[in-house]
């Protein structure tokens, strides 16, 4: 399956109704949204606050909830190579369902997010540096345990749960014209996107400068491998994008912009000063598509940029750039 469609996405919320909790929605102060024009109306969709710190639950319970109706879930568990949030929601949801989870991150994964992991119950394995060496690790346990493996972004069970995100917020802003979503592999903006095509809403897809995985993909019509080298790296550090995303990158009225790592940071430190919002730095990049000006919204446009995590360490909040 290469593309999502609206049913996807509808389906996946039915599916996790009442076992995620509902996202809450702010204005966001003038002075966090910097460079972008004052006569947008710009809202914060504050996903950071959902179960395990991230959008990811939505993905994995619709997941796991598909599987476990479809008499799938084998007693072995399940297995998932994850930067980290992908593996806390994996680890969450599993419990939740009395299953083993055993979860492979890079070794240079956050000590945060390690901690987190092992107080859900996950088996935690460090193998290499780079997120494609773990998941070559979590696909050889897969096949040899017979775990149930499970994918940080790739795979419309994911995508489609993460696009429930775009369900609510249209919900509760209506006449939304454009959401800005930070993009890694591109879980959750193929199910973002798709959920906003079907509502007739612009997507912003807000990457990294040194970390382009989807951008590349457009610019060469196909999915490719890029470098990762980014400050946001720990959770939008997927080499290659999803097929899922380019697909929904290629709807009529998507953009794609670059950020450079100062503007990430600057972004992620106005976030903390203007509302006391602790993001990390891949939740802060789909901000820092305002605030450096790669995506200017027009007067009067209501936006919301999507926070979608705050699994960091908090201590670097006062550091600045």
């Amino acid at each position: 399956m290469n593309r999502l469609t609206y049913d996807d996405v509808k389906q996946a919320g039915d599916r996790i109704a009442g076992r995620v909790r509902p996202v809450v929605l702010a204005p966001a102060d003038p002075g966090a949204t910097g460079r972008a024009d004052g006569s947008a109306e710009v809202w914060l969709a504050l996903e950071f606050l959902q179960h395990t710190g991230s959008f990811k639950a939505r993905g994995a319970q619709n997941f796991l909830q598909a599987h476990r109706a479809a008499g799938t879930l084998p007693d072995t568990g399940v297995t998932i190579a994850s930067g980290g949030n992908a593996g806390l929601a994996c680890a969450w949801a599993a419990r939740a369902q009395s299953i083993p989870a055993t979860v492979f991150l890079p070794e240079n994964a956050p000590p945060v997010k390690i901690a987190r992991l092992r107080s859900y119950g996950a088996e935690v394995r460090l193998v290499g540096t780079r997120y494609a060496e773990a998941l070559a690790a979590c696909e050889e346990f897969a096949a040899r345990s017979g775990a149930l493996a499970s994918h940080a972004y790739d795979h419309p069970l994911i995508a489609a749960g993460a696009g429930t995100l775009l369900e609510e917020i249209h919900q509760r802003l209506p006449g939304l014209d454009t959401v800005v979503v930070a993009v890694g592999g591109g879980g959750l903006f193929a199910g973002v996107a798709t959920a906003a095509g079907h509502h007739g809403v612009r997507a912003v897809a807000a990457e990294p400068e040194n970390c382009r995985a989807l951008n590349a993909a457009i610019e060469a019509g196909t999915v490719i491998e890029v470098p990762v080298d980014s400050i946001a790296s720990d959770s939008l550090g997927a080499s290659r994008a999803t097929p899922l995303a380019l697909a929904a990158a290629q709807q009529a009225d998507v953009r794609s912009v670059l950020v450079p790592d100062t503007e990430i940071s600057r972004a992620r430190h106005t976030l903390w000063d203007t509302h006391r919002i602790p993001v990390e730095h891949g939740a802060a990049t789909a901000l820092a598509a305002l605030t450096s000006g790669a995506y200017r919204p027009a007067p009067g446009e209501r936006v919301c940029v999507i926070l979608c995590g705050a699994n960091t360490d908090t201590r670097t909040l006062t550091e600045y750039p």
